[in-house]
């Protein structure tokens, strides 16, 4: 940022489960939150419940209508058009050749322009301006909720390929004994797994079982099933993230998301899963996230602030 002037930017993170709307201000000193407001988001719900609660979260800011947002969310999507590309990923699937870009247009007040990262890129950025990888060169960020994202910074940039990057950067489209990352590593698989240890469910997204935080208390609370799902779940996200690490070699590995709130029950397992994998890395930093929900509205205003991040992170 080259100027002393402070500017507004008014962002959105939109997670599996709820969506929320900030104004940032941005400036040659740093990043600062200012309002924001959360509202719940269904992950299954049709075009229009989704809009309409993006709108209604919007909204809630003070001050006059934004000419511009820039909304964080994951994907895969269609960040230079702003059209969902979602596809048996266990969430919005109704965002599916959806335009949103359209859609938020017409009914956020003032008309305002749009523009969309992911995010789990804002999250990274997020972190490396003001959180646990503030000041380092090189950079891993991972977030863990309804599925797993990932960002790779080099220099303040954003790296797609390379030694130690999976395809296109996405974590995500990883493997681990031969099945998609996420069916060992998500909500979705967290949940599935206890169901079938305790016998209750087979399921996919068994409903009525315990989520993932609930698990998490009763692991603390000496529940057996529960320690063994979270224990087995991320010293498996160790041994996958042990050879990437080695090649990427990054100063500091974040690690963020909703399910990275237990870190108690996180951080043991992982390390000692990095620590096995036959090519493991033992000079990367593995950190908790410092910002927590704050890190991708921080990341998002940092990006749509420097137009030239922004159309890197818009690539996909």
């Amino acid at each position: 940022m080259t100027s002393d002037a402070a500017t507004t930017v008014s962002v959105m993170d939109v997670g599996g489960t709820h969506v929320t709307a900030a104004q940032v201000e941005v400036a040659a000193g740093g990043l600062h939150l200012g309002p924001s407001f959360r509202e719940p988001l269904d992950s299954a719900a049709g075009t229009d419940e989704f809009v309409a609660a993006l709108v209604r979260c919007a909204g809630r800011l003070p001050g006059p209508a934004a000419r511009h947002w820039t909304i964080a969310l994951p994907g895969p999507f269609d960040y230079e058009r702003g059209i969902g590309r979602y596809q048996d990923v266990g969430k919005f699937d109704a965002l599916r050749g959806f335009d949103l870009r359209a859609a938020l247009t017409d009914h956020l007040p003032g008309r305002p322009t749009l523009g969309f990262c992911n995010d789990a890129d804002a999250f990274a950025y997020g972190e490396w301006q003001a959180g646990a990888a503030r000041g380092h060169r090189t950079v891993a960020g991972l977030t863990l909720g309804t599925g797993v994202g990932s960002c790779f910074l080099r220099e303040g940039g954003i790296v797609r390929q390379g030694p130690g990057i999976p395809p296109g950067g996405r974590i995500d489209l990883m493997e681990y004994q031969g099945r998609p990352l996420e069916e060992t590593v998500s909500r979705r698989a967290l949940r599935r797994a206890y169901a079938q240890g305790t016998g209750a469910r087979q399921e996919a997204d068994p409903p009525g079982e315990p989520d993932v935080r609930e698990i998490a208390e009763r692991a603390r609370a000496g529940d057996d099933v529960a320690a063994r799902v979270l224990t087995n779940a991320f010293h498996a996200l160790g041994q996958a993230l042990g050879p990437m690490l080695a090649a990427f070699a990054p100063d500091v590995l974040v690690i963020g998301g909703s399910i990275a709130t237990s870190w108690d029950l996180v951080a043991p397992p992982l390390r000692e899963g990095i620590a096995d994998a036959e090519h493991g890395d033992g000079g990367t930093v593995v950190a908790a996230a410092q910002l927590d929900w704050r890190a991708p509205l921080l990341g998002a205003a940092y990006l749509a602030a420097t137009p030239v991040l922004a159309e890197a992170a818009s690539r996909t």
